[in-house]
């Protein structure tokens, strides 16, 4: 059974204040009536469709320049989405109106009703996407999304070198040192100065050759005979 209310708040798929609308008469008995929401349709109510009348207009001046302003705002945004991936990099399930109204009120303090947000085709992919705002019916914005995984591909590590012997080391260690003293002109410590010196064979002396007898002692030798 039908019965004819007058809207005196805006109802979303129902209508606005001083609409009249045939409703279940168990909605309007147990919902709407209780909740003020509505009003029996009778002669005395009529006298109050004017002043809900400018009541709706005022709202809806209101409205609008609040939703002109929120268009300006989302259109500088990147809401962030997060999912879930496979290996592959594939989401599971899509993105959808309700997640993105939960994020523009956990990141940005924004309040905005899941119905306004029209999702033109599922979002099943990662990356940057785009989605249009119908915040009123005279405004429209895009908001801009980026979609990313909550277990992104862990990144490439390089192999750790093989560990090094004790010979390259200490002939790394050489090398340097010696690049070292060339450079600034050191000479060799004394310790290796000996060092060296001792492994340096002595040449042999050479041995002294008998001298000749003068030729004047000899010939007085045969005199005395």
């Amino acid at each position: 059974m039908k019965t004819e209310v007058i809207l005196t708040h805006n109802i979303i798929g129902l209508g606005g204040e001083s609409d009249q609308v045939k409703v279940a008469a168990g909605y309007a008995r147990n919902y709407l009536f209780p909740q003020r929401l509505a009003i029996p349709l009778t002669h005395a109510n009529k006298r109050r469709i004017e002043a809900l009348k400018q009541r709706r207009a005022e709202r809806e001046a209101h409205e609008f320049n609040t939703m002109s302003e929120l268009a300006k705002g989302v259109t500088k945004l990147i809401c962030v989405i997060k999912v879930k991936t496979g290996e592959d990099g594939k989401m599971f399930g899509t993105v959808t109106a309700g997640m993105i109204a939960d994020e523009l009120k956990h990141q940005f303090d924004i309040t905005l009703d899941k119905r306004k947000i029209h999702l033109a085709h599922p979002i099943r992919t990662l990356g940057e996407q785009e989605v249009e705002l119908r915040l009123h019916h005279d405004v429209n914005a895009m908001l801009k999304l980026r979609i990313e995984s909550t277990n992104p591909l862990p990144a490439a590590t390089e192999a750790p070198a093989a560990p090094e012997g004790r010979e390259g080391r200490e002939g790394r260690v050489s090398e340097k040192r010696g690049k070292a003293r060339h450079a600034e002109g050191e000479t060799a410590p004394a310790g290796e100065k000996a060092e060296a010196t001792e492994k340096k064979p002595k040449a042999a002396k050479a041995e002294k050759a008998p001298k000749a007898e003068k030729p004047a002692k000899k010939a007085k030798a045969e005199k005395a005979e």
